[in-house]
């Protein structure tokens, strides 16, 4: 029996011929990730362990990007000793403030990752790497500090579920659209310790950012992890960017999978995930008129600059709904920047939107857009759990830039199309 993709990558760095779903491996890692959040608990682990040094101070990134600029002085000790720890080991791929962005927006941008590789970080969106033709996912702190030492884990070789797209997207429909779809229809259990592998003729007509968006939220889906082909656009993506050899793997045709989704992407409207799980979706037909207190445009999932200009192109000329709080959030400085050259940051201030600096601050609650009891937000961030914004009797209603930007005009969930 053939492998499939994610297993092809298992293998070799496992430096193995062959591996199959279930089997237990030892895997070289080829970068290993952590944040604000995440890094002091394993540097912690790391001390305990009585360990020295870092297996390769060039394959370690560490992003301040969760509560930087720091909103309290916890944030503040968190950040400390995570710079002390960058400082001691000569960690080379360490972002600060002012160097920093929203980490899964930050690393591909950077050129840290890539086709082939294989990367576990700190986080549970670190599957958004797998748009790229990586196998990358999230582990615990502990793991975190074992990789930083050994630059090795331990992985139970993924199962997989293919995901067939098809046809082209359109009007305002993105790769949030076809990742709430998915969600939607397999749920947040659908798809439990299992690779998303997504192919068919469909992918060629996802932008990257697209890609990057649906492999973010496969761990929604309970994906061990997600991934794309290698195509022309991925590698146009990555000529002169990417800091290693580009490698790319493609799934046997006997590949084994567990089951088959086909999605028709022609056929897809905007859609929106309703309180409080990503698989309570809706179209924006269902949708419409929900009243909201707030929209949030950013995150690691749809703050990337096809997203900026998505919302601007809505925004341009109009102004946010009297009562409406509209936060915008560029997901690195070099997205900021871009903003600011091309008048998109002026589109949203005249708009009567905020721009923040980048931070992930509002997508878990933790400042930039805290939800107060019983108050709506609409939302490109990746989660809309009980309390996740804000208050518990808050609601977040997940939705692609172009709904949140409408949306934030109109003042209840909108259809693009019928601004």
């Amino acid at each position: 029996m053939g492998m499939t993709m994610t297993q092809k990558i298992l293998a070799a760095h496992a430096g193995l011929s062959s591996v199959k779903a279930g089997q237990l491996i030892e895997a070289k890692l080829d970068l290993v990730l952590g944040n604000d959040i995440t890094s002091p608990v394993a540097i912690n682990e790391f001390e305990k362990c009585g360990a020295s040094s870092v297996f390769d101070n060039s394959r370690i990134a560490l992003v301040l990007d969760h509560f930087v600029p720091n909103k309290d002085i916890k944030a503040a000790e968190q950040c400390r000793q995570t710079r002390g720890f960058a400082g001691k080991y000569n960690i080379q791929n360490f972002f600060d403030v002012g160097r920093m962005g929203i980490e899964h927006a930050l690393l591909p941008e950077q050129g840290l990752v890539g086709p082939g590789d294989c990367i576990i970080g700190a986080d549970s969106h670190t599957c958004t790497y797998g748009a790229l033709g990586a196998f990358s996912t999230g582990v615990g702190s502990t793991d975190m500090a074992a990789g930083m030492i050994s630059g090795k884990a331990w992985f139970k070789v993924p199962a997989a579920i293919k995901v067939v797209l098809k046809g082209k997207p359109t009007g305002w429909v993105s790769g949030k659209d076809v990742i709430l779809h998915l969600i939607g229809e397999i749920g947040v259990d659908g798809a439990l310790y299992k690779s998303l592998e997504f192919t068919g003729e469909g992918v060629a007509a996802l932008s990257v950012e697209d890609r990057l968006c649906i492999a973010n939220m496969a761990i929604e889906a309970g994906a061990k992890n997600g991934i794309f082909p290698v195509d022309e656009k991925t590698l146009a993506y990555e000529k002169g960017r990417f800091q290693r050899e580009v490698k790319v793997y493609e799934a046997d045709p006997d590949a084994e999978y567990e089951r088959t989704v086909e999605i028709d992407l022609a056929a897809l409207r905007p859609t929106v995930s309703f309180p409080h799980l990503p698989e309570n979706t809706k179209t924006i037909d269902e949708a419409a008129g929900v009243k909201i207190d707030q929209a949030v445009i950013g995150s690691c999932t749809n703050g990337r600059i096809e997203d900026m200009r998505v919302a601007a192109r809505i925004l341009k000329d109009r102004k946010i709904a009297d009562g409406v709080r509209c936060i915008v959030i560029p997901a690195t400085q070099q997205i900021y920047l871009q903003c600011i050259r091309e008048g998109l940051t002026e589109i949203f201030v005249e708009a009567g939107a905020v721009v923040s600096t980048p931070t992930c601050g509002p997508c878990l609650g933790g400042y930039m857009g805290i939800l107060g009891k019983g108050e709506r937000a609409v939302s490109t961030t990746n989660r809309n759990f009980v309390g996740r914004m804000g208050h518990v009797e808050s609601e977040v209603y997940l939705a692609s830039p172009a709904v949140a930007a409408a949306s934030a005009v109109t003042g209840v969930l909108t259809d693009p199309e019928k601004l």
